[in-house]
């Protein structure tokens, strides 16, 4: 069974973890440091928003693939998709512009991510007590 949907959406996720990848390299070559932070707190930061991002994107991107595989309608799946993007991007914003503080995207980026792993354990879960369609 291909998994289009979720081919989608970890493309579009490996993309943005390139961006914040990018964060991280820039300051670190606009300041010259090669490992660690060196107490810089915009590297701080910007290593954050990349390893929050790496954290939760492989359990999320793997919920959606076993619901896609498992016959979850799409229309269900690209509103997930779109919903982890966005609250990932709230989320960098956020973290970056409150600069480690409070920061109301970095509140409902965070909010929304729990929101889409919680339903999508509890979707696969109910998609395996009531079976998987045939």
């Amino acid at each position: 069974m291909p998994l289009s949907v979720t081919a989608l959406y970890v493309s579009l996720s490996a993309l943005l973890m390139l961006v914040y990848a990018w964060g991280v390299v820039r300051i670190r070559k606009r300041e010259k440091i090669g490992l660690g932070s060196a107490d810089n707190k915009a590297l701080e930061i910007a290593m954050r928003v990349h390893g929050n991002f790496l954290e939760y994107a492989p359990m999320f991107l793997l919920l959606l693939a076993c619901a896609e595989m498992n016959g979850l309608s799409a229309l269900y799946l690209h509103a997930m998709g779109a919903a982890w993007l966005v609250a990932r991007v709230l989320h960098g914003i956020g973290l970056s512009h409150g600069r480690g503080g409070y920061h109301p995207g970095r509140f409902y980026g965070t909010l929304i991510t729990w929101l889409l792993i919680s339903a999508a354990a509890v979707i696969n879960l109910g998609l395996w007590v009531l079976g998987t369609p045939q």
